[in-house]
């Protein structure tokens, strides 16, 4: 047993965590080798996704049986006193019966010497560490707007990062760390080469599902990633963008990188799709609205010259918009990027509303199954070339973790997680990505809204934030500048 001081907003705490335990499946499994897609294949997605679920303590009354001593939780259901109260031995529970229906993750990950990546089902089992720290969670405000080095004891690595493993790497690992007050949080690591959002937060709720007393998912998983293998297209690819057209920054290379939460109301978010309707007159949704206003404020934060080109991506879903369709229960990377290329100079000064409307013209193309099967047999063709999409700085992916109904919505037994924060991973150089995720759910006045999370060299953070809070500030009689 190990134990280690962690000192997380200027409180120090003690986090007591026990030896890493492997959970294997809770029946015998198929032994068997699996291939992956090409939308799986991307290089780009060789990373461990971190993300925590943090829950309070749950309320019970007490009760005497004859034979057992129970308790009956406030949604009236009676469990068993000394199992029902500990989340370690739930989750670990419900984990090893998650496994025998997900028994991929319980696998191991590696790439071949051919180059092709594939998934031993051999059992392993997934990596399960049980953490303690002698302190509330309210004491770190359930993790809301905690800074990421403060996040990061309640996940871990396994093995370490330098760490060489022959049989290959462990798709799933996950950390449950109690708290004196009776709450507790999971942290996850999800390999992105087996799991996109959607089917990652399928796996969750199905856990939570076996948890409360389900015998089985509701949603069966399904493998079949042979569906989304594309053909590679005749013409050799070729990179569609010119590195040295790109825009360049005063900040980059950066000495320090700063990682970013901010809350955006819903009242702010309102005001916003109203100031560009009087601009333009037409109708916004929020990721097309707020990701202009993001991708702009990163622009100027960042100082790019405005004769430089910046290039936009937005993570959109197909799964309901492949011609066949994917099963309901198919869990590898089903999603695509848009993509919006514009002058430095234009995205600086121009109106916001024609940035919008490149957005929202850009997903439409990425809707049709035509656009869809084009771009998968182009990355094809990529993986087979043994070539990948160079990310540069002058680039930005923006992800929508909010219509994956994780938080309030995912139940072990103490209501649904009160907040969720993904853990910044060294993807594109940390700078490339940014995230818009549902506020924690005891903060009512965010009710409806959201937090965008980036990161950004330390010297540019101040400028963005400034652009931050000039959104707050924004009134129905100011125009947007």
């Amino acid at each position: 047993m190990a134990n280690g001081k962690i000192k997380t907003n200027n409180l120090p705490f003690l986090l007591e965590k026990k030896e890493v335990v492997l959970v294997k499946p809770a029946k015998p499994t198929p032994s068997e080798v699996l291939s992956f897609s090409t939308l799986d294949n991307d290089p780009n997605l060789e990373i461990i996704c971190q993300s925590i679920y943090v829950y309070r303590a749950k309320s019970f009354s007490y009760i005497e049986g004859d034979h057992h001593d129970h308790l009956v939780s406030s949604k009236g259901k009676t469990h068993d006193l000394e199992l029902s109260s500990d989340p370690v031995t739930v989750i670990s529970d419900a984990l090893s019966r998650v496994l025998v229906y997900y028994y991929p993750l319980a696998g191991k990950l590696k790439r071949d010497s051919d180059g092709e990546l594939r998934l031993n089902c051999n059992s392993s089992g997934v990596p399960f560490l049980s953490a303690s720290a002698n302190c509330e969670l309210s004491s770190l405000d359930y993790l809301d707007g905690v800074a990421v080095e403060g996040a990061k004891p309640f996940v871990f690595d396994w093995p370490g990062e330098d760490d060489d493993d022959d049989d290959g790497r462990h798709p799933l690992i996950l950390q449950v760390t109690k708290f004196s007050c009776g709450g507790f949080t999971v942290g996850m690591g999800l390999s992105h080469f087996v799991c996109d959002g959607t089917g990652a937060s399928q796996f969750y709720r199905a856990m939570a599902e076996l948890a409360t007393g389900k015998t089985e998912p509701s949603v069966k998983p399904v493998w079949e990633r042979e569906r989304l293998v594309g053909k590679p297209t005749k013409t050799p690819f070729q990179n569609p963008i010119d590195k040295s057209s790109l825009a360049t920054s005063p900040h980059l290379p950066f000495a320090e990188i700063e990682h970013g939460c901010f809350n955006v109301n819903s009242e702010t978010i309102k005001r916003l799709k109203t100031s560009l309707m009087k601009e333009c007159g037409d109708e916004f949704t929020t990721i097309e609205a707020l990701s202009a206003y993001v991708w702009r404020s990163r622009f100027r934060a960042l100082q790019f010259n405005s004769d430089g080109k910046n290039v936009f991506f937005l993570t959109v879903g197909c799964r309901g918009r492949l011609n066949p369709p994917l099963p309901d229960g198919y869990y590898g990377n089903a999603w695509i990027d848009t993509v919006v290329t514009i002058m430095g100079k234009d995205l600086n000064e121009g109106p916001l509303s024609r940035v919008c409307k490149l957005i929202k013209e850009s997903k439409k193309i990425a809707c049709s199954s035509d656009y869809l099967w084009n771009s998968i047999n182009m990355f094809e063709r990529m993986r087979r070339e043994n070539k990948k999409l160079e990310m540069d700085n002058a680039m930005l992916i923006v992800t929508d973790w909010r219509q994956l109904g994780l938080v309030e919505e995912v139940d072990f037994g103490w209501k649904g997680p009160v907040n969720l924060i993904p853990v910044p991973c060294i993807v594109f150089g940390y700078l490339g990505l940014c995230s818009f995720i549902s506020p924690s759910t005891l903060d009512p006045s965010m009710k409806g809204g959201l937090r965008v999370v980036l990161s950004l060299p330390a010297t540019a953070m101040a400028k963005f934030k400034e652009e931050m809070d000039a959104l707050l500030d924004l009134g129905d009689d100011k125009a947007l500048a």
